[in-house]
């Protein structure tokens, strides 16, 4: 069973950068993969970002180039940190932890609870 829970979400302007902490507790077992997805009111669940065992890193085609992941193993965290922040980037970002790198959220078994981003134009 893994735990996750999300924090740093906030309100900022567009142009502007926010960082996203996803903080783990794994009691041992060590997930395959990581990720952050993101949830607009009244649209699906989007993959932003991947990061699996291996190394490889994956991006959403909306946020390459602006948006980047990395691990701290030693601390059981992940982070998720957000340049040139955009009103379409608004929404409820999730930190999830599966045993597939895939950007598709139906792969993903552990979820937190999610923090709020909203960009202002």
């Amino acid at each position: 069973q893994v735990q996750l829970v999300e924090s740093g979400g906030g309100s900022v302007q567009a142009g502007g950068s926010l960082r996203l902490t996803c903080a783990a507790s794994t009691y041992g077992y060590s997930p395959y993969c990581m990720g952050w997805f993101r949830q607009a009111p009244g649209k699906e669940r989007e993959g932003v970002a991947t990061a699996d065992s291996d190394g490889m890193i994956t991006y959403g085609d909306s946020v390459k180039g602006r948006f980047t992941i990395a691990e701290d193993t030693g601390r059981n965290k992940i982070y998720l940190q957000m340049n040139n922040l955009k009103p379409e980037d608004t929404g409820t970002y999730y930190c999830a932890a599966g045993a597939m790198a895939s950007l598709k959220s139906k792969n993903y078994i552990n979820w937190g609870p999610g923090t709020s981003v909203t960009v202002s134009s």
